[in-house]
C-alpha cells in the first residue's frame, strides 16, 4: 500500500500544475483533486499496514493550527458558506504537508517527487502553446493566452516555479533524456509565461530564470559560456514567435510601476485595509474577503498577506509568518544546488504573493511541504542527498548492505 500511495502521490504533485485544465465538475472536481482524494484514501490503510506514523513536524503542527483557526472563524464568519467551502479547500492544500510528510522517506522520492511538478509544468507549458496555435484565438486576436481553465497570473507563477526546479534536475539527471527535457523546459517555459501577457508573472520569472541560471552555472563553466552563447538566439526566436501586442502589454510594467496603480489594485487594497480595521485581531472568517471589503464578486485581494489579515485577523497572520520562517529555515538546513532552487522558489512565491492571493492554491503547498521535507532528509542522509543532486560523486560503499539501504532508491 505504501508503493501505490507513493505512486498516487507522483500523480497529484504531476497533476496540480494543469489542475483547472481537466475540471470534470462537481462532485468529483478538477484533476488533481481526483487524485488527492485517491492519495488521502489509499494512505489511510497504509498507515494502517505499517501501524506506526511518522512523528509530525513543528510544520505540520502550525499548519494544522491554521486550519483550526480558520474552523473557529466560522462562528464569527460574515459569509459562513463562503467559509465552509474556503475550508473544503484549506483541508485539500494542508493535507499536502502531511502526506508528503509521511511517504516521502529517501533523497530519491525527494527528485521524482520534482520530476513529476517539472513535468506537470511541461504539460502546462504546452497546453498554453497548443491555445496559442488554435484557430480560435488567431482569428480573434488574442493578446493573452493560457491553458484551458486556467487564470493567466496564475498560470505564469505555477511555471515560474517549475524553471528552478527543471534547472536543478537538469544538473543532477544522469540520463541524456531527462536532462533534455529539465533543460527544454526553460524555453518553451518562458515562452508560455510571454504568452500569458501576465506582468506579475514575467517579474517572477526574471526572479525565477536568474536563479536557475546560477544553478545551471554553478562550477560549470562551459554551461556559462553555451549559455552566454544560446541566450541571444532564445531572445531573437522570442520577439519572432510572440504577437506584438502581447510585448506592448508587458512593456507597460515601468508604467504601471510609475503610476502606483497596479491595474487598480489599490482601490482593492484601500477597500480591503478598511475591512481589516474593522476585526483586525480575529478576522472576518474564511472566504470572506468580497464581503468583507466590499469588492466585486469576482474580485480577490491581489495580496496574500491582506486575504489572510482581512479573513483571519492578525493570529492568522502571525501563524502564516511562522510557516515562513520555517521554510525559510529548511530551504537553508539543505546544501548546494538543491539549497539554491528551493531559495529560488520561495522568492518567487514572495513575488507573487505581492499581487495574487498565493496561499490558497495546492502549488503553494506542494512547494513548501517539499522544502520542509527536503531539509528533514538533509539531516538524515546527508551523503544520498548529495548525491541525488549532484552536490558530491557517488561515494563506495565498504559495506554493500549499508550501501543497497542508503542509497540503492537515489
Amino acid at each position: 500500500m505504501h508503493r501505490i500511495t507513493w505512486a498516487l502521490l507522483l500523480l497529484f504533485a504531476f497533476t496540480i500544475p494543469w489542475e483547472y485544465s481537466l475540471d470534470l465538475g462537481e462532485p468529483l472536481g478538477n484533476a488533481a483533486r481526483i487524485a488527492g482524494v485517491l492519495a488521502l484514501l489509499a494512505a489511510v490503510p497504509a498507515i494502517l499496514q505499517a501501524g506506526r506514523m511518522r512523528h509530525p513536524s513543528v510544520f505540520g503542527w502550525i499548519a494544522l493550527a491554521l486550519y483550526l483557526w480558520f474552523c473557529v472563524a466560522c462562528f464569527w464568519s460574515i459569509d459562513l458558506m463562503a467559509s465552509l467551502i474556503k475550508l473544503r479547500a484549506y483541508f485539500q492544500e494542508f493535507m499536502i504537508v502531511w502526506l508528503l510528510w509521511e511517504f516521502a522517506e529517501t533523497p530519491g522520492d525527494l527528485r521524482n517527487l520534482l520530476r513529476a511538478a517539472v513535468a506537470g509544468s511541461w504539460v502546462l507549458a504546452v497546453l498554453t502553446l497548443v491555445v496559442f496555435r488554435s484557430p480560435e484565438a488567431m482569428a480573434a486576436g488574442q493578446i493573452r493566452f493560457a491553458a484551458s481553465g486556467q487564470d493567466p497570473n496564475d498560470m505564469a507563477r505555477y511555471l515560474d516555479l517549475g524553471f528552478p526546479l527543471a534547472a536543478l534536475l537538469a544538473r543532477c539527471e544522469g540520463r541524456w533524456p531527462m536532462r533534455v527535457l529539465s533543460f527544454g523546459f526553460l524555453p518553451v517555459g518562458l515562452l508560455a509565461v510571454l504568452l500569458t501577457a501576465s506582468r506579475s508573472g514575467f517579474l517572477a520569472a526574471l526572479v525565477a530564470l536568474g536563479g536557475s541560471l546560477a544553478l545551471l552555472a554553478l562550477g560549470q563553466r562551459r554551461r556559462m559560456a553555451a549559455a552566454a552563447f544560446a541566450l541571444p538566439i532564445l531572445l531573437a526566436a522570442l520577439w519572432f514567435i510572440v504577437p506584438g501586442a502581447t510585448l506592448q502589454r508587458l512593456a507597460t510594467i515601468p508604467q504601471q510601476l510609475a503610476s502606483g496603480n497596479f491595474n487598480e489594485r489599490v482601490n482593492i487594497w484601500t477597500m480591503g485595509w478598511d475591512a481589516f480595521a474593522r476585526a483586525p485581531l480575529a478576522g472576518s472568517g474564511a472566504g470572506s474577503f468580497v464581503a468583507a471589503a466590499r469588492t466585486a464578486s469576482f474580485d480577490t485581494a491581489h495580496n496574500t498577506a491582506l486575504m489572510i489579515l482581512v479573513e483571519g485577523g492578525l493570529c492568522a497572520l502571525f501563524l502564516v509568518t511562522l510557516l515562513a520562517a520555517l521554510a525559510i529555515r529548511a530551504a537553508r538546513h539543505t546544501r548546494g544546488p538543491l539549497r539554491l532552487a528551493l531559495t529560488t522558489c520561495l522568492l518567487v512565491l514572495a513575488v507573487g504573493s505581492l499581487t495574487a492571493t498565493i496561499e490558497e492554491n495546492r502549488m503553494t503547498w506542494l512547494l513548501l511541504a517539499t522544502t520542509i521535507v527536503a531539509a528533514r532528509l538533509s539531516m538524515d542522509d546527508p551523503q544520498g542527498m548529495d548525491v541525488c543532486f549532484g552536490f558530491a560523486p557517488p561515494q563506495p560503499a565498504s559495506n554493500p548492505q549499508n550501501a543497497s539501504a542508503g542509497l540503492a532508491e537515489v
